[in-house]
Parts: C-alpha cells; structure tokens; sequence
C-alpha cells in the first residue's frame, strides 16, 4: 500500500466513524420500512418517504428520491434490503450529480484561483463556525499554503479571544481589533496585511447574529465594499457554515443567510454526534450550493472536503 493509499483509506474511515449514529439509524429504519416485505409496494415507499424525512432530507428532496426509487423498481427487480440500499445509494448520488452539488470545489492541496484567495465566513453563534476556520486554517498551512486570519466578529469578544487561540495553536497570524470595533475596518486591515506579507488564503470570520436580517444584509455588505477596495472581487468565496445535528434548524439558517448575502459555499459541522446527516443530501440539492466541507470529529484532521459519492457510499454502502 502506498503513502497516498494509506492516507486515502484513513480519511475513509474516519468519514465511516464520523457516519456511523447516521448510518445505523437509516438502516435501523430501512429493515423495519421492509420487513417481511418482498416487493417494493406503496407501504413500503410510505415507509421509506419516513426513513428519509426523519432522517432530516427533507420534504422537497425525499419526495425526488423517492419518485426515483418507484421508477427504479418498476423496471428492476427487487430482492431485498441490500437492493434497496444500492437502488438509494445510485439514485442520490444522481441527484447531487445533477444538481452539481459537490466535487467540483478545491480541496485543500489545489492550486488556488487566486492569490490571496479570500473566504469571508458566516453562519449564527454556535455552530461551529470559529471551529471550522481553524480546521482550514491547520489544513491550508499543512498543504504549504501562508494563511492569515481576520476576527471581524467583534460583536462578542469571545469571538475575537477564540479565533485567537486558534491562530496561535495552528500557527498562523490573526489580524484583529478591540471588541466593538467596525468589523469592515478589521476586514480592511487583514487584507492589507495579507497582501504586504505575500499570504495565499485569507479566511474572515464575521459576526454571527440573525435577529435582524436587515443590518446583517448590511454589515456583509459593507463588509464585502470594503474587501474589493483592497482586493478586486473579494471575498472570492462567502461560506456558511450549518450546524448538521440541528437537522431542520439548519435549512431554516440557510434561508435567511442565503436570503442576507450571496453564500457561494457551505460547511457542515458536528455530523459525528447526530443521526441527523441527512440533512446534507437535502441542503446540497434544495440550495444548489456546494457543501465544500463536512465535519466529523473533533479533531484538526476531521474537517473533511465533502465528495458526494464518498459520502453517499459511507452511509448506504
């Protein structure tokens, strides 16, 4: 086994530990939707259309699903679970497929587009936002890339002191200013810094309040202004980040971030505690927004780039 191999096959099983509460409940769900079953008949796609909505797919997404399951059956023949899972396992991954929903996004090894590639990241208080910045921040530096973060959520001050200590424990730098402080000014200096020390990725952490959808719209914006002065066209990528074990909370969150600001890639966090990671399959198809990364575990390694087909293989292979 070669060196990449073996790198490959442990990302692959971390992505199968971090899968797991998933995987054992859909399959806990599907042998009770078709026991004693030995065709494919209306109870059991009303038993599946279950499965998959309290898996937190979705409305929207399990009834694709599931009008492609009924005309995959009508034409295959069906002889049980292991079937069933396989039928499910290529009829989602088509659907992400058509709905280019992933791999098509840079992984953390890629050249980048642009240099210094700017990410500007939003998402509410506690999903793991900070968290996920950290993550890119250890994976770009280990790929050999110059990193510099910018703590422009000064709405809270525990922001500010945790993307610190996230700087300091990857070992990047931080640009940042007191709590209170213009969040456009912070994103100013950041990119200027960015530019006179030659870094390769900018990542811009941003407040993460939703009480008033108005001044969010607007503080992104100006924030946004600002970072083309000194960069043209930054942010080159706004990322939301989505909390995955909130299953339907976290559509909810994509509507309003998506309805504030032009978000042009997701994360979606904290998969490994939940059975709730179907959420990913109805979030990549009902916004058409590539997931770029998933996490699934605590650790700096388990922010993973999100491959549709890897994905869909971990929780019905």
């Amino acid at each position: 086994m070669g060196i990449f191999d073996f790198f490959s096959k442990k990302k692959k099983e971390s992505l199968d530990q971090g899968l797991a509460k998933t995987k054992e409940g859909v399959f806990k769900k599907l042998s009770r939707a078709i026991v004693g079953k030995t065709t494919v008949d209306d109870e059991v796609l009303d038993n599946l259309e279950e499965v998959l909505i309290t898996s937190d797919v979705g409305v929207d997404t399990t009834l694709k699903v599931i009008e492609r399951v009924e005309q995959r059956v009508a034409e295959d023949k069906y002889l049980g679970i292991k079937e069933l899972q396989g039928i499910l396992r290529d009829e989602i991954s088509s659907l992400l497929e058509e709905n280019n929903s992933g791999d098509t996004v840079l992984d953390f090894e890629s050249p980048l587009p642009q240099k210094p590639y700017v990410i500007m990241v939003v998402g509410v208080n506690g999903v793991g936002k900070t968290t996920t910045i950290g993550k890119m921040a250890y994976q770009y530096k280990k790929a050999g890339k110059k990193v510099v973060l910018g703590a422009a959520d000064t709405f809270r001050a525990a922001a500010i002191d945790q993307l610190q200590i996230w700087s300091e424990r990857v070992g990047v730098p931080i640009v940042k200013q007191q709590m209170g402080s213009d969040p456009a000014s912070v994103a100013y200096d950041t990119l200027s810094s960015a530019l006179n020390s030659d870094a390769d990725v900018v990542i811009i952490d941003t407040a993460g309040r939703l009480h008033n959808k108005i001044n969010l719209m607007n503080e992104l914006s100006k924030i946004k202004r600002v970072m083309d002065k000194v960069i043209p066209d930054a942010p080159h990528e706004v990322m939301l980040v989505l909390d995955g074990s909130t299953g339907q909370n976290a559509f909810e969150q994509a509507k309003q971030f998506t309805a504030a600001t032009e978000v042009t890639s997701m994360a979606v966090t904290k998969l490994d505690g939940t059975a709730k990671g179907g959420v990913v399959i109805g979030i990549s198809d009902q916004f058409k927004i590539p997931v770029r990364y998933i996490g699934i575990g605590e650790g700096m390694e388990d922010l993973q780039v999100f491959y549709r087909n890897e994905f869909v293989d971990s929780l019905f292979g």
